[in-house]
């Protein structure tokens, strides 16, 4: 079952991203730091394949899902740039160093490219972020498990790491450091993830959330008054801001869940979340591109001169031009999901989730109290967080997947059906479908 907050979450966040590229307004990085919620929820997602299953297996299927559309962008867009040029530019950013062309393929720098070309590597940077906390997030899960109540402080290491940077103005090679820059401004929100995975999240006073996000958002925009870039109040040139400021709003938005029924009522907006959700991958990858192409289209339709309807025109070409993008490419994403490729994702929205039938014989200290946050693990009457089935390890945490005792795990599952390997095979598909989710998925590839 689908959560739709998160997708909400993660299609307004998509959307926010699409403006501010295409308007700059500055004041969007405010309403909604839409890259932070990004990787908050990416690393909540990971910590739900972390828990059931090995890091290895985690780390090769996230990449899997999220490296072949990056592959097909680069197998068009590197071409042309050569044949424009590339190799001629003197003052690029990126000059053109041929063995820098594998990080095309995995992007543990940011993949180059010509000044002509900028627009279809700049955004690029996020793909590159995301390929490090996949890499690192066994490690860093590991630690978070490993630190029970003091895990907090893994949230707080980042802000101390800028802290520090700040102070003895250490720095790398030019490659990595924008790497360890960008992984020091959003690694915050990503390990947020964690805690709204388990639970932990859930397990904080109403107040105590309120009074921190205030604090962090009230220090994150006075720090900013103080160090203003070229636009003023763009907490993306600021990344002590930036970090502070993401940290507050998604401590925010993963701490309560709003109930969702509202939007299976609004068929366009429930669609149009599906679809983001779908293509993810592909929307953030070619928007850019499409956001270019507007003037040189309206131009050639005679359609430049729109007055005071240039800005809802330009949006809607974005959205029209970034659409065709996706029949044209998106389809890799399903073959990285080794789905059946559609040129157009079925956008019928997900059942929703779910509330699990009370387990027999549970005992009393299990049974949920108040709504759930964030709509994933409850907590009990004993303030530990559940998971479907929950029980605790030898670390004292939970993790799904066990019955609570007294229980016959098999006494919840379906009745038995002729041909046992079928029923078998579809139950495996069940449960991974939640936790194979990079970014747009809904279904997972069989074994």
């Amino acid at each position: 079952m689908r959560n739709r907050y998160l997708d909400l979450l993660r299609a307004a966040a998509i959307v926010r991203v699409i403006a501010y590229h295409l308007f700059g307004w500055s004041w969007l990085s405010i309403v909604m730091p839409a890259m932070g919620v990004m990787f908050a929820l990416a690393g909540s997602l990971t910590a739900a394949s972390l828990e059931r299953r090995p890091a290895n297996r985690v780390v090769t299927s996230r990449l899997r899902r999220l490296l072949p559309p990056l592959w097909l962008l680069g197998l068009i867009a590197v071409p042309v740039m050569i044949a424009l040029g590339w190799a001629q530019e003197e003052d690029g950013e990126h000059p053109f160093t041929p063995w820098k062309l594998a990080f095309w393929i995995l992007p543990l720098g940011d993949p180059p490219g010509s000044e002509l070309g900028i627009d279809s590597w700049e955004p690029l940077w996020y793909i590159r972020a995301y390929v490090w906390f996949i890499l690192l997030s066994p490690i860093l899960w590991f630690v978070w498990k490993r630190l029970g109540p003091a895990c907090w402080l893994l949230v707080l290491t980042p802000i101390a790491a800028i802290v520090l940077l700040d102070k003895t103005g250490f720095g790398l090679p030019e490659t990595a450091d924008v790497v360890m820059w960008d992984f020091v401004t959003y690694a915050a929100c990503w390990i947020m993830g964690f805690a709204h995975r388990d639970g932990r999240l859930a397990k904080l006073r109403p107040a105590t959330v309120l009074t921190l996000a205030v604090a962090m958002g009230g220090a994150a925009l006075y720090y900013q008054s103080g160090h203003q870039g070229e636009d003023a109040w763009d907490l993306n040139d600021v990344s002590e801001s930036q970090s502070l400021y993401s940290l507050a709003f998604v401590l925010l938005a993963l701490r309560w869940q709003p109930g969702m029924a509202w939007l299976s009522r609004i068929r366009p907006l429930d669609r149009a979340v599906t679809l983001l959700n779908a293509r993810a991958v592909t929307v953030y990858l070619w928007h850019n591109l499409a956001i270019a192409a507007i003037w040189p289209v309206l131009t050639f339709l005679t359609l430049d001169e729109l007055g005071h309807l240039e800005k809802p025109v330009t949006f809607g070409m974005t959205l029209l031009l970034t659409g065709l993008a996706v029949v044209l490419f998106g389809w890799v994403e399903d073959l990285a999901a080794q789905r059946r490729p559609r040129l157009w994702p079925d956008t019928t929205p997900p059942p929703a989730r779910a509330e699990a039938a009370p387990a027999p014989a549970a005992p009393a200290s299990a049974e949920p109290v108040g709504p759930v946050p964030a709509g994933w693990p409850q907590v009990g009457r004993d303030g530990m967080p559940r998971a479907g089935w929950s029980d605790a390890g030898r670390d004292g945490q939970p993790f799904a997947g066990r019955p609570p005792a007294g229980v016959n795990r098999h006494s919840a599952e379906a009745p038995a059906e002729k041909g046992g390997r079928r029923v078998r095979q579809r139950a495996r598909r069940e449960k991974k479908r939640d936790e194979n989710n990079l970014i747009p998925t809904w279904w997972a590839p069989e074994e």
